[in-house]
């Protein structure tokens, strides 16, 4: 409601996620040719820059014109919150050839390729999202909630190989622990805590319901750099030039 009536710029929160889109959905409204708002995250690459990617778990179907929209969406995130001039978008699918993939994703792929305000690569797979090709992978709520929390999951099981938690360590463990926290630092889960609720009148951001206060700090730094950048303002400029230009 603060964020509404202008009297804050942003919110932050650490609740239920689908209660807090329910909410901000029903007081912020969505900005115009936004269908559904998105989950939009940062992820670490091995190049040690980030990609953004969505839909991560708000929509578990969409239609073509959807992921069009949360394209156009994520390439304005990175273009203007991660600084990447002419951001490479990808379509997460289960191969990189044309043929490949469902009718949604390969009529999707047709959208984006036709798209002018879209620097669009084609398709990635799952094991590529990671790897730092692409600045923006596109995909439905359903597929990007279970490629993240897969990857959270093989995560957990790499720090309980290396001896994690703290309290079961050997030496060698703790010796381990020490080395691989100074060489892959930037894979801090905290610097990457922060989903924001893309697409409405107003900025959100939802932070994990277990996060720390360093990676909370790191979910309002990015409610405060969008607000710098007046992010719905921005994408809705964009959206409205790209389905104009549709239209004619």
């Amino acid at each position: 409601n603060l964020v509404k009536a202008g009297e804050a710029d942003a919110c932050v929160s650490a609740g239920n996620t689908g209660a807090l889109m329910a909410m901000a959905k029903c007081v912020l409204k969505s900005l115009p040719g936004v269908d559904r708002p998105a989950l939009i995250k940062a992820l670490p690459t091995l190049g040690g820059k980030r990609t953004v990617m969505l839909d991560l778990g708000a929509n578990v179907s969409c239609d073509a014109d959807t992921l069009l929209q949360f394209a156009v969406m994520g390439s304005v995130v990175a273009e203007k919150v991660e600084g990447i001039a002419s951001p490479r978008v990808a379509l997460l699918n289960v191969g990189e050839e044309e043929i490949k993939g469902n009718d949604l994703v390969r009529h999707s792929a047709e959208l984006l390729r036709q798209c002018p305000a879209l620097n669009f690569v084609g398709f990635i797979e799952g094991d590529r999202i990671f790897s730092g090709e692409t600045d923006v992978i596109v995909c439905d709520g359903f597929v990007g909630n279970v490629a993240l929390k897969t990857a959270e999951g093989v995560v957990r099981m790499m720090a309980e190989l290396a001896g994690y938690p703290r309290k079961k360590r050997s030496f060698l463990g703790r010796l381990a622990g020490f080395m691989f926290k100074r060489r892959f630092s930037y894979l801090n889960p905290d610097q990457y805590n922060g989903a924001s609720l893309l697409g409405l009148r107003g900025i959100v951001v939802k932070s994990h319901g277990r996060a720390e206060r360093h990676a909370l700090c790191h979910a309002i730094l990015l409610a405060a750099q969008e607000a710098k950048h007046q992010l719905p303002l921005q994408i809705a400029d964009r959206l409205e030039s790209v389905f104009s230009d549709r239209d004619l």
